[in-house]
């Protein structure tokens, strides 16, 4: 169905592809796989037409052959793709969004719209309102949208980047049925994804790229998660969750009574050297409990106090004053400016340490940049590059190093390692084990229940806005974890 050949590409200072060539055949589920910065988005972007890679290579569908794509053409080849990124119209409804842009006849009927819309949904069993607006769906169904979406333009490759990153359980059987139902139909689908127990559960074969070269392929039943990950990081690596060192200590910050951001009555304590995790399962609120910790949302009622004393908190730059900080779950739109630098990013939390008389110091402000360059392995030529020419990976390092420059006492850690690599997920437990035992305090939230049971010493679990039970580690299990999460005392 497609096959790329000696594909090429070069940004200022990065070699993001280097001489890949690939094949993909008809009604295959085929996973590539490679730790951030490996070229993996590059690559679907080539064959989406939506970057052009350097002269020297090709691209062919079926039998015919283009030294580059467009975004029409490779439409026109039946190419559709769901980014990790959701780009949707959310004032318009499902439907519209579905078939927008599509020749729909000489008038338009949103009637017509929400009837084409239920046939693929009773099709594929998606549970959506045809007529809802985007915007009061959750980032779950609206991921599920853009999955419509894609099927909908009877696409003959579907290219799936992290499709299951914001889905629940369920939601992600469902995915996995539909994409069953694509194979049957003869669509191949290139999927995407860190989650290694996806990749062995639905895909036939397994492509690995590493620093933008192409490394192997292999049939998925003649492989193992050990083999991959000496594929994609060049070298043996110890998956296990890190020791904890230290001791837990006091108590750093007590939530009493939180209500508000959708939440309510939410109370727990915080010790030094801890890391206490929150569970639940979307919707749930506890990133909307986070929210209010971290000044990103009002609180109705409740206190927060930190080291025994009641603290004010109205803003982020209120929160990050008294030793709170936030690493957000959606990096891009909350957590770092795209279009600046590296540097810049990283001084925005520590601008009292690097001003003087009303002055930034540039000195200051570069040593601090290339300080965490060099801690968290900011895969970056120089700390003036752009942010939004990073990997994911590489994204997520630079939101830490921003909310480490602060100093703080409390981190907030949200969906810490949501679309990274293995090799990035090591170095990111390591990190979070080397703060609790400097005496930093840790608030996780993750969906990841290996990650959830591995990292935390306690964990909070929440239903429906309220707090469902605590779990201690002797306590834990993933029944236990689920048992709350569905509101059963």
């Amino acid at each position: 169905m497609l096959k790329l050949e000696h594909i090429t590409k070069t940004y200022p200072g990065v070699l993001a592809l280097n001489d890949v060539s690939l094949t993909f055949e008809q009604g295959e589920i085929h996973a590539i796989l490679g730790e951030n910065g490996a070229g993996k988005s590059t690559l679907i972007k080539i064959i989406a037409g939506a970057i052009s890679p350097d002269p020297g290579g090709s691209i062919t569908f079926d039998e015919r052959t283009y030294p580059q794509m467009t975004p029409a053409l490779s439409a026109e080849n039946g190419v559709a793709v769901i980014y990790q990124d959701i780009n949707l119209v959310t004032p318009m409804t499902v439907a519209e969004n579905i078939f927008m842009g599509r020749k729909m006849g000489k008038i338009y009927s949103k009637r017509r719209l929400n009837k084409l819309a239920r046939e693929l949904f009773d099709e594929y069993g998606f549970q959506l309102d045809p007529a809802m607006p985007v915007e009061k769906l959750s980032p779950a169904n609206q991921q599920m949208v853009e999955i419509a979406r894609a099927i909908s333009n009877q696409a003959k490759i579907m290219i799936m980047d992290e499709p299951t990153a914001p889905l629940a359980a369920s939601e992600v059987e469902l995915l996995f049925s539909i994409i069953a139902k694509l194979k049957a139909k003869g669509v191949t689908v290139i999927y995407i994804s860190h989650r290694m127990e996806e990749v062995f559960q639905i895909t036939e074969r397994i492509s690995v790229l590493r620093d933008g070269c192409f490394v192997k392929s292999l049939n998925t039943a003649d492989t193992n998660r050990k083999e991959l990950v000496k594929l994609m990081v060049g070298r043996e690596l110890n998956e296990s969750f890190p020791e904890r060192r230290g001791r837990i200590g006091d108590v750093v910050l007590e939530a009493r009574d939180l209500t508000g951001n959708s939440v309510e009555h939410i109370s727990f304590q915080l010790h030094k050297g801890e890391i206490l995790g929150f569970a639940g399962l979307v919707g749930s609120g506890r990133s909307e409990t986070m929210e209010l910790l971290a000044g990103a949302r009002k609180l109705d009622s409740g206190e927060i106090l930190l080291n025994g004393r009641k603290a004010r908190i109205t803003s982020p730059a209120s929160a990050i004053a008294q030793g709170i900080g936030l690493i957000p779950e959606d990096r891009k739109e909350q957590g770092c400016i795209l279009f600046n630098t590296v540097r810049f990013n990283i001084s925005l939390s520590a601008m009292k340490l690097l001003t003087k008389f009303g002055v930034i110091s540039g000195r200051k402000n570069t040593a601090l940049a290339e300080k965490y360059r060099s801690e968290l392995r900011i895969k970056v030529p120089r700390v003036q590059q752009m942010v939004v020419n990073l990997s994911g990976g590489n994204q997520q390092k630079v939101v830490l190093a921003k909310t480490l420059a602060a100093d703080p006492d409390v981190i907030i850690f949200d969906e810490p390692t949501k679309g990274i690599d293995v090799g990035a997920k090591q170095e990111i437990y390591n990190l979070m084990n080397d703060l609790v035992a400097q005496g930093k305090a840790i608030l996780m939230v993750s969906s990841d229940m290996e990650e959830i049971l591995g990292m935390s010493d306690r964990i909070i679990v929440l239903y429906e806005g309220l707090v469902s039970g605590e779990l201690r580690r002797e306590q834990f299990s993933q029944e236990n974890v689920l048992h709350l999460a569905s509101g059963l005392q």
